[in-house]
């Protein structure tokens, strides 16, 4: 690909095509990554927590993460914000097991934060179980975690 070219979607908007790996970083273009996650599916919560929780216990936080991305932008204005910090503690995970753990931490509890308000358990989200473990993941970072080890249960 000639290096001044920028890649673009079907819209002309940039997007990276090369291909990712499992933790959704750029790898070179001709190397065989995993298939990405389409962008902008509408799914209902009960799907959107199902096939996160795939992703997670596949060792993919990173594309789980754009599961939940896609949530927190068509869900209902009174849930935005747990799908947000769903995405959130996703993402964290993902740096998390990059081994940038100030990042990851940062994000585990900027997530665990945002969906505390959200005790009352919406789609039958553990939130107070996610919310324990992402503070237990974050202050115990020191170095990169096993994110199919380490992934949470959305559900409990």
């Amino acid at each position: 690909m000639d290096s001044t070219r920028r890649d673009r979607d079907e819209e002309g908007r940039a997007r990276n095509a090369r291909p990712r790996d499992g933790l959704g970083r750029p790898l070179p273009y001709g190397a065989e990554g995993v298939e990405r996650q389409p962008e902008g599916v509408v799914r209902t919560p009960d799907e959107s927590v199902r096939e996160a929780q795939r992703l997670l216990d596949s060792g993919m936080p990173f594309h789980a993460h754009e599961v939940l991305e896609d949530a927190w932008k068509s869900a209902p204005g009174e849930e935005r914000e747990l799908w947000r910090g769903l995405a959130q503690l996703a993402v964290g995970l993902t740096h998390a097991a990059r081994g940038n753990t100030a990042g990851g931490a940062r994000l585990l509890l900027r997530g665990a934060d945002r969906i505390a308000a959200y005790a009352h358990r919406p789609h039958g989200i553990d939130v107070a179980g996610l919310v324990a473990w992402a503070r237990s993941l974050a202050e115990g970072l020191d170095g990169p975690v096993d994110p199919s080890a380490r992934a949470p249960r959305l559900l409990g």
